[in-house]
């Protein structure tokens, strides 16, 4: 199955740049957008955060009384001592599990509000960037950016994010509690940690790097899983499933791959900073027993010592794999927010005009010279025509002359750098967006249809209008005909894309749609070639009335749906190369009569 091009990209009209090959590393600068998304819910954090601090300082006194505890029953033997002793550590814990609750239930519930704010905005920003934006995107990497990385975010401000904290306050209150209970134990202690942190700097970049690559090829394997489901009849048409499952398992593997390198490297960053730790609890324990045999340390102030020991090692060692993931997190928000940081190049203008109302659909180009970036070829000429209020026009030519384009254009999907369209007299560049779009009501050759009910999808011009406006929209489309015939009518799902619609249907709801809209300016953009007969007759007529009172531009490859036009315009190369109704062109024996004679050669000969 052929692959979408890739060489447009959002720069639109203005540019268009190629993909770099190598990919720059994200840095930890990344994740300051995210702690801004965290300022609105500080009174929530510090809550947790005061919860987490008495909470670890719970665990760190445990040691502590667990020494008098063993001191108690071991050195002095005082049972009323001991039972005091347990009583309190019963008391200590009690109070901690309350704490740890609190402390996940709001720091949780204020994580998932700033990710569900993430995502919102994420998609919202998404959805308002420019067509050129998505020629260079597939729709499974966007999707993949706004479940599995903003997931990735949700950890690091929950999980990771509280784990870190209390492994911190750990590894401080341990090493502080080490220095008060032996001094000389502590050096021994700590002469592992310049070790430890020389390893996590050394490995530190390798595994971002890795972690990174990962998550792209996870995102590349999804595109084209989502681009295949989207292409299913295409796929099965041409009976290419293997193909695209081998395609899919080639990029798996890819992911596999990359996953195991960063496993490699996160394997050996973890089991030298292991053996680092537990080696060096290995030579405390034995030189705090010699310090007991020595008599200068009781039992209990050993456990007490070890007890600390192995909560700086335990520390150490989750605060490595914590940078693991933090490495990942960092690379998830780069993404994400480079997603965000993505301009459209096509926005309102600063201070937009006014259309004035009602709109009368007087439609001009005026030496519109167009291409979709510096390095790519040109598609318009110097494009000059004029479509009257209430006038249909045709616009014809062979395929790649540009008639699409030219659509593009009216609705500002593009920007024109050289030459203006205008709409009433007004440069559609210094009309807002929603006034400009509300005036055009645009008919594809492939409408899309969303996976809801019929009436959905007819009301989505207008989601507050009433059944009754719906009905009229669809019964004006020839759309009821077959609508009242389907199961639940209106309420009749279509199946994703509108695949339980044949392509007659689709595109009379698209027609309903448009009707609902009540735009001053129509553009059909081949909206009947890959009709059959019946369905083209059917859709021809609710074009009719659809164009009444309407200013119109037809764009056709099929010119049995152009004779309806006043004014017909040739398009070829880009350039407008005649102008005149049907018969005047067909007489002209130009480029118009070319292309007839060669889709009607009987009737062309008999002319």
């Amino acid at each position: 199955m052929a692959r979408r091009p890739s060489g447009l990209t959002n720069a639109g009209a203005a540019g268009a740049t190629a993909e770099p090959v190598t990919r720059k590393i994200p840095s930890p600068s990344a994740l300051r957008p995210l702690l801004s998304r965290m300022r609105p819910y500080r009174v929530q954090i510090a809550l947790a955060a005061v919860a987490l601090l008495v909470s670890a300082g719970i665990t760190l006194a445990f040691p502590l009384v667990v020494r008098y505890l063993l001191d108690a029953a071991f050195v002095r033997a005082n049972a009323p001592a001991l039972n005091r002793i347990a009583l309190i550590l019963a008391g200590l814990f009690a109070a901690q599990g309350l704490l740890n609750f609190g402390q996940v239930w709001v720091l949780t519930a204020a994580a998932e509000r700033i990710v569900a704010k993430l995502r919102d905005d994420l998609f919202a920003h998404l959805i308002r960037l420019s067509p050129g934006f998505f020629t260079e995107r597939r729709s499974g990497e966007l999707t993949s950016r706004l479940a599995t990385d903003v997931t990735l975010l949700q950890s690091v401000m929950t999980y990771q994010a509280t784990e870190l904290s209390r492994q911190v306050l750990f590894l401080l209150g341990g090493v502080v509690m080490l220095t008060l209970t032996h001094p000389q134990l502590t050096i021994t202690t700590l002469a592992v940690v310049p070790v430890i942190v020389g390893t996590a700097w050394l490995f530190g970049r390798a595994l971002k790097k890795a972690s990174t690559g990962v998550q792209d090829r996870v995102a590349d394997a999804m595109g084209s899983a989502d681009e295949a489901f989207a292409q299913i009849r295409t796929v099965q048409s041409f009976t290419r499933e293997v193909v695209e499952a081998r395609r899919f398992s080639t990029q798996l593997r890819d992911v596999v791959i990359a996953a195991v390198r960063r496993a490699k490297i996160r394997g050996a960053f973890f089991g030298v900073i292991t053996f680092c730790a537990f080696g060096g609890v290995v030579i405390v324990l034995w030189q705090g027993g010699r310090l007991v045999l020595a008599r200068e340390l009781t039992p209990g102030a050993l456990v007490e010592f070890l007890f600390y020991a192995f909560f700086v090692a335990a520390a150490v060692g989750s605060l490595a794999s914590l940078f693991g993931n933090y490495q990942e997190a960092v690379g998830a928000a780069h993404r994400v927010f480079e997603l965000l940081a993505t301009t459209p190049t096509v926005v309102d203008p600063v201070t937009p005009v006014a259309l004035p109302r009602p709109v009368r659909g007087d439609v001009r180009f005026e030496h519109v010279t167009f291409a979709y970036g510096p390095e790519l070829p040109t598609v318009l000429h110097d494009v000059t025509f004029h479509i009257a209020p209430g006038e249909v026009v045709a616009l014809v030519g062979p395929s790649g002359a540009g008639k699409t384009t030219v659509a593009s254009l009216i609705t500002r999907f593009w920007d024109v750098p050289n030459g203006t369209v205008t709409l009433d007299g007004i440069d559609v560049r210094r009309l807002s967006l929603l006034d400009l779009r509300g005036a055009v009501g645009l008919v594809p050759q492939d409408p899309a249809l969303f996976s809801g009910t019929v009436r959905d999808n007819i009301a989505y011009a207008r989601p507050d209008a009433s059944d009754h406006d719906v009905i009229a929209a669809a019964r004006a489309a020839h759309a009821w005909e077959f609508i009242e015939r389907l199961p639940d009518r209106l309420e009749t799902r279509v199946g994703e894309r509108g695949v339980k619609l044949s392509g007659g249907q689709r595109q009379r709801i698209a027609i309903a749609r448009v009707f609902l809209k009540d735009p001053a300016v129509v553009v059909l953009d081949e909206a009947t070639s890959s009709l059959d007969s019946e369905s083209e007759r059917l859709v021809n007529s609710a074009m009719e009335h659809l164009l009444t009172g309407r200013s119109t531009l037809i764009i056709a490859h099929r010119l049995s749906t152009v004779r309806r036009a006043d004014r017909l315009l040739v398009l070829d190369g880009g350039r407008i190369v005649e102008e005149g109704s049907h018969a005047e062109l067909l007489a002209g024996q130009g480029v118009y009569a070319r292309l007839y004679r060669v889709q009607y050669p009987e009737e062309a000969a008999a002319t």
